[in-house]
């Protein structure tokens, strides 16, 4: 059993940056690769960005690519999503992911799933 707590959500203006935090417990966090998606209001949870389990490799959704950085530290059993030059339709609840297999945009390979935090960006 995985558990992932998310932080590092919150109200920034359009334009800023926001560095979100999985943080992994449980089983070791560093066997799993790691995924970010998000869910706003009334609209289907989507793909944000993915990293393996080495960190070796990263894919992103093309609404982030150039803007969001995904990373890991397997020491601290932690994800980062690096959240820059946000706009308005970036508000949603953001959620991490782990899998044991494979890592990519659809969340079915997802077996453990963070509890979401929360971004705001106001125009």
């Amino acid at each position: 059993q995985v558990q992932l707590v998310e932080s590092g959500g919150g109200l920034v203006q359009a334009g800023g940056s926001l560095k979100l935090s999985c943080a992994a417990s449980g089983r070791t966090g560093s066997t799993y690769g790691m995924g970010w998606f998000r869910q706003a209001p009334l609209k289907e949870r989507e793909f944000v960005a993915a990293i393996t389990r080495s960190g070796g490799s990263t894919y992103y959704a093309d609404s982030a690519k150039g803007r969001f950085t995904i990373s890991r530290d397997n020491a601290k059993r932690t994800v980062y999503l690096q959240m820059n030059s946000l706009k308005p339709e970036d508000t949603a609840v953001y959620y991490c992911a782990a899998s044991d297999t494979v890592v990519g945009d659809s969340p079915r390979p997802y077996r453990y799933w963070g509890q979401g935090t929360q971004v705001t960006v106001s125009s």
